[in-house]
């Protein structure tokens, strides 16, 4: 981690955008719960988060990768989940204790997508 960001990938190679924006809109993979953005096809959307829409704009690759793996070390009241990050955390599921909601693939993948998004 370099200031608030993850500069380098967790793959070492560039994730597949098109593979990100599937990842985004499945809804097993929770995004879309919270944030609403370029995804005319998704009826539901959430509105509790900030839209995804031009987030290449506002964020580097670097720091969208560390919100994904642990957006709590950015903002410990943050009610987005840590999707990489295993260590330290309380109130996990059986099912989920040490293993990362999303592979570093799916990480890197969301990455490129979102860093696509430059409205």
């Amino acid at each position: 981690m370099v200031g608030d960001a993850i500069p380098e990938s967790l793959t070492g190679m560039p994730g597949d955008a098109a593979q990100g924006r599937a990842l985004v809109v499945d809804r097993t993979s929770t995004c879309i719960l919270c944030h609403s953005g370029p995804f005319p096809e998704q009826k539901f959307q959430g509105d509790l988060a900030p839209s995804l829409a031009g987030a290449g704009s506002r964020w580097s690759e670097g720091q969208l990768r560390l919100r994904l793996v642990d957006g709590s070390g950015l903002n410990p009241a943050t009610i987005m989940p840590s999707f990489y990050r295993l260590d330290g955390l309380v109130r996990v599921g059986q099912t989920w204790r040490g293993k990362p909601i999303l592979s570093a693939e799916q990480i890197e993948d969301i990455v490129a997508y979102l860093a696509s998004l430059r409205e």
